[in-house]
């Protein structure tokens, strides 16, 4: 059995939340410690991934208020982005009185949004398939690896795929950027303030997603964000810095949008049972293939230069876009009937 049904989403979003973690970084100074202490913060980050989004999901879906998904998941995409700027600004802020004050901070943080989320949201259960009330005996999958060979069309396993290799573009891309800026001849401050302003992007553009999303679908949104990512890297490698500085700021919000739009994709597809645990799964994926590009684009850097790097890089966003041209053009379904009628009847 999978271990969403035995814990409740909203349960299981604060056994995630790891205050208990930070606290005791901060208290025991012992290596071995702090690694099973980070450890365990990883555990606690498992159990949130998928199940904010699928709680988020379900509640629309017993409100009868799917389609309005991707303009609410923007706007949470928005505040958490910009709320994320905000906190490293604060963190950098604490930090010179003491690495303590940084973790007690996050952790009390932590502890208040437990408080809100128990006393605000409401429960929903695995069990409740709240989007599969005609489907649920005729297909009463046991556990979630049954339901995932039931919705894994040949489609949504390239979004997924497609999905993963362009999160393991851009968050790398975001990270080494401040690298290839100094290699570049920029400052420390202008390397932060351009790193700011992209966050402060990057927050504002899923706004557009809902627009996007009626206007452009995502089977065309989908190969636009790859594309771009690759003529960011590819301009990266010029060695000119206000170039690398204006693909940047021009471009890096691009690939937020379609997150949005895909993740949406993704919560239509699954079956509401298991919801939880197939986008954490799907998230394990895109984890797994953002480290591997971590790996990947430093190895480039280090051996071709970071400007050369960087535009070596772009093929990965290219690949992806190759593995996307069938879906585009033959229109294959990423979600199977059964799902999209139940999806229909629910809403």
């Amino acid at each position: 059995m999978s271990t969403r049904q035995l814990i409740p989403r909203r349960r299981s979003l604060p056994a995630g939340l790891i205050a208990g973690c930070l606290l005791g970084q901060v208290a025991f100074s012992n290596y071995w410690v702090f690694l099973a202490l980070f450890l365990g913060q990883g555990v606690g980050m498992a159990c949130v991934s998928g199940s904010d989004t699928a709680l988020l999901y379900d509640l629309l879906v017993r409100r009868g208020a799917t389609a309005s998904y991707v303009k609410i998941k923007s706007r949470f995409t928005m505040f958490g982005t910009v709320t994320s700027g905000a906190a490293i600004v604060l963190g950098g802020q604490l930090q010179q009185i003491s690495w303590g004050v940084v973790y007690v901070g996050s952790a009390a943080c932590l502890v208040l949004a437990v408080v809100v989320l128990m006393s605000r949201v409401p429960e929903i259960r695995g069990a409740d398939a709240v989007d599969e009330r005609d489907g649920a005996e005729e297909h009463g999958d046991a556990t979630a690896w049954r339901a995932m060979l039931r919705v894994a069309t040949p489609a949504l396993v390239t979004l997924v795929v497609v999905s993963g290799l362009m999160h393991a573009t851009l968050t790398p891309y975001i990270i080494f950027t401040q690298k290839t800026l100094s290699d570049q001849g920029a400052g420390t401050a202008l390397v932060s303030v351009v790193i700011s302003a992209g966050f402060f992007t990057g927050g504002l553009t899923p706004l557009l997603s809902d627009r996007a999303d009626r206007r452009i679908g995502y089977r065309v949104i989908v190969p636009v964000s790859l594309l771009t990512l690759a003529a960011a890297l590819g301009l990266s490698g010029l060695g000119l810095v206000w170039v690398t500085i204006a693909a940047f700021l021009a471009l890096v919000g691009i690939p937020e949008i379609t997150a949005v739009i895909v993740d949406n994709v993704f919560n239509e597809a699954v079956p509401s049972r298991h919801r939880a645990s197939l986008l954490s799964m799907i998230a394990f994926v895109e984890s797994a293939l953002i480290g591997i590009g971590y790996l990947v684009l430093g190895a480039l850097m280090d051996g071709l230069g970071s400007s050369v790097g960087m535009a070596t890089y772009a093929a990965v966003p290219l690949l992806a876009c190759l593995l996307w041209l069938p879906v585009l053009f033959r229109g294959a379904r990423v979600t199977t009937e059964i799902e999209k009628s139940a999806g229909q009847k629910a809403s």
